[in-house]
């Protein structure tokens, strides 16, 4: 799979870049090379291959779970404390949707 001019310009436009003509061939061409190499990379076979979630098999440290007392009225008022702005006891954020 390769990306046309017209491809990149439309993903420029998507993520609000402004590129002059000289800049869209040049991405054109890094991510058409990016592309050929992950086509490369599904030609391998990884039949009875476990996925990987690390490179090294380290497992992850447990800790028992424990249930925190955070009920009480003093414990509350403890974390308000630090919130920039705390109204009827929870925190205020700014208003995200118009």
């Amino acid at each position: 799979m390769s990306l046309s001019t017209d491809d990149v310009k439309k993903i420029a436009k998507l993520a609000r870049i402004m590129m002059n003509e000289t800049e869209v061939e040049k991405y054109r061409n890094e991510i058409n090379k990016i592309l050929a190499w992950i086509e490369q990379l599904q030609e391998i076979n990884t039949d009875g291959i476990e996925p990987m979630t690390t490179a090294e098999d380290v497992p992850l440290p447990m800790r028992e779970d424990r249930v925190g007392i955070m009920n009480d009225q003093s414990s509350q008022q403890a974390v308000l404390k630090n919130a920039p702005n705390a109204k009827y006891n929870y925190f205020a954020v700014s208003k995200v949707v118009e």
